[in-house]
């Protein structure tokens, strides 16, 4: 792969969690790509050098960047090998990098991703060594050059992966014990919850503070990527454009406001979380966007007349049942009665609990936490005599 033109286009895949294929298809077109597309788990479209690095730092509910090099059909184990070698690899990467690559199989004559990367990975070395006499190493953990195989229903789509470590690690996060939830996935619930960034934005529980970090990024318009510290994909590839990917650095740079653009205010009962939040939010520089405050949310009270309230409580086991039906009952009745005006969005995986909070939902989108299936609950809080029915 010589240098091209940085102004080419080229296709691009952008992969994201089940549900979050809109989100993410709108952030593409805000990049001015073209021919955007929306498949499962995965947005494609068009553009040039320029706009996959700024794909790579701007794109919120991106996990990868992928840059498809073939696509061809593969029905046994011989037509696999021998299209994968159709590519001269040595115009991709030199012998002496490291490489790895991550298969996704489905509905294909074969079963096991394991095993199909494993041809692919003997089709590049085998070639190496016949041109060479060497071969390149694997690296799973590191690679500087990761590929991306994607085959179903024996298509096979051949990438480059631009990202290198997973986009929704942004590198804010100081380590702790709690489970936080997928950086992506709270940038996507609250693109699906449609706030506007000026409006109050609040998170009466909010654990570690992700969905606070994530709409304060958004409302101070700072490129999710800044943050990163590993290199990425593309930094490691043959046509590598440092000058333009400067460029598109300190233009996002420039781009972020300092200046508080919405209130944003986060709440939580337990010390350490409020605490694990802090450090997150000063390790992203918003300690003077966000406001926290050790409360519980059934003791809060709307702090604007309108606005998006956005939860996600606890659906775990651990609780007892009567105690997790009371939860979400007195989570109804607090939206009800204290946030009059506001958009409620109540992310959760514990579906029969959902339905003790007692209000009409307007919308419910299906979402995964994981492998736990959730479902993004909205409730539009009306003032005054309007009440909302049961569930």
């Amino acid at each position: 792969m010589a240098k091209k033109n940085s102004n080419e286009n080229f296709n691009i895949v952008a992969t994201t969690l089940a549900g979050l294929e809109e989100v993410l298809a709108q952030e593409l077109r805000d990049l001015d790509m073209e021919f955007v597309k929306v498949g499962n788990r995965a947005v494609s479209c068009s553009g040039n050098l320029r706009q996959l690095y700024e794909a790579n730092l701007w794109c919120r509910t991106a996990i990868r960047i992928l840059r498809p090099i073939r696509n061809f059909k593969a029905r046994n184990e011989k037509e696999l090998y021998d299209q994968v070698q159709k590519t001269d690899w040595s115009e991709v990467f030199d012998l002496n990098m490291t490489f790895a690559i991550d298969a996704v199989v489905s509905h294909s004559t074969f079963e096991h991703s394991l095993y199909v990367s494993q041809l692919t990975k003997d089709a590049i070395v085998d070639q190496f060594r016949k041109k060479t006499g060497e071969r390149p190493s694997v690296d799973r953990i590191r690679p500087d050059v990761r590929l991306n195989l994607h085959m179903h229903e024996n298509m096979v789509t051949l990438s480059l992966d631009s990202s290198g470590d997973s986009l929704h690690r942004r590198g804010y996060r100081l380590q702790t014990n709690v489970a936080p939830l997928n950086e992506v996935l709270a940038a996507g619930i609250i693109g699906l919850s449609g706030w506007d960034k000026k409006s109050a934005f609040i998170d009466p529980m909010c654990g570690s503070g992700t969905f606070l970090i994530e709409a304060a990024l958004m409302a101070q318009n700072m490129a999710p990527g800044l943050f990163r510290r590993d290199p990425y994909g593309f930094e490691k590839w043959k046509d590598y454009n440092e000058q333009l990917f400067e460029m598109v650095w300190n233009t996002a740079e420039a781009k972020a406001k300092t200046a508080p653009q919405a209130q944003i205010i986060g709440y939580d009962l337990d010390a350490d979380y409020i605490e694990a939040a802090l450090g997150n939010i000063e390790n992203a520089g918003l300690q003077g966007v966000i406001k926290l405050e050790q409360a519980n949310f059934f003791d809060t009270k709307a702090p604007a007349d309108h606005g998006v309230v956005v939860m996600n409580p606890p659906y775990n086991e651990r609780i007892q049942s009567d105690d997790i039906n009371l939860l979400y009952k007195n989570i109804g009745d607090t939206l009800k009665q204290n946030y009059q005006g506001f958009d409620a969005f109540v992310f959760t995986g514990n579906l029969e609990a959902a339905k003790s909070i007692g209000l009409r939902t307007s919308r419910r989108v299906p979402l995964y936490n994981g492998s736990i299936e959730c479902r993004l609950l909205k409730y539009e809080l009306y003032r005054g005599s309007r009440k909302g029915g049961e569930e």
